[in-house]
């Protein structure tokens, strides 16, 4: 049974979306609604569901503000517009759907299936990263699971150079030029990474103490082997030099 939300600033939009939710209701259970984004990104934050059906234009923020908000957006989204212009956006934005309002009970049907699609993927790729995850741990190794676009990519920690974060995304920089993208946040980055020789130095920059070629005490960044220049946060500074 998949689990919605439904965030839409018109009470009879919501109305509307519920009942004809309502005749899949094998499927699919409505467990909370809210007009006000605030709140409900109070409760997302908190309490994901397996679907979050959000409507793009309200009044106090519009939905992809909204989207930036969210500490996890480990969810299927679906947005919900009266305006066909905004479907490429919605998409670009990782939404697995749009919906034209009024909706269409066929087009709600197939978006149900993508819904159900995106989180049997999920939940399969979730449960082989923590396997992978505990097996590092358990063996001591090195090596760093990133989730990312369907796939599993395996990195040697040493690789890695610096993380820089992107709201809700970080991309990561490796040796010989390459990055990678993940839809992350910099905290929950940081979780994977050893501790001991990784280090978040700036509320955007993560740095490997090993890839650290100088330290510019005055003008207070670090120059990594790469060339580049990543600065260092005043509050963070004593803290860095003593992992240094």
């Amino acid at each position: 049974m998949i689990k919605a939300v439904i965030v839409d600033d018109e009470p009879k939009a919501i109305q509307s979306l519920t009942w004809e939710l309502s005749n899949f209701s094998d499927q699919i259970e409505v467990i909370k609604t809210f007009t006000t984004p605030e709140d409900a990104i109070f409760y997302l934050n908190s309490t994901p569901p397996d679907c979050l059906f959000l409507d793009i234009q309200m009044p106090t923020m519009d939905g992809f503000q909204f989207l930036d908000k969210l500490k996890n957006r480990d969810f299927a989204v679906v947005i919900t517009t009266a305006y066909n212009e905004y479907g490429i956006k919605a998409l670009k934005q990782e939404a697995i759907d749009y919906l034209l309002k009024p909706i269409d009970s066929d087009d709600l049907k197939e978006t149900l299936y993508k819904v159900k699609k995106f989180n049997s993927k999920f939940t399969k790729s979730i449960q082989i990263e923590n396997v992978i995850t505990e097996f590092n741990e358990k063996f001591n190794s090195q090596r760093i699971t990133i989730n990312t676009d369907g796939k599993l990519i395996f990195v040697d920690a040493d690789d890695i150079l610096f993380v820089e974060s992107d709201g809700n995304y970080s991309t990561i920089y490796l040796n010989e030029n390459q990055k990678i993208v993940i839809t992350k946040k910099l905290k929950d980055v940081n979780t994977i990474l050893p501790e001991h020789f990784f280090f978040r130095i700036h509320n955007s920059y993560i740095v490997n103490l090993n890839k650290i070629k100088e330290y510019i005490k005055n003008d207070g960044y670090v120059v990594m082997q790469s060339n580049h220049k990543i600065p260092v946060a005043r509050q963070r500074k004593s803290d860095f030099l003593e992992k240094l």
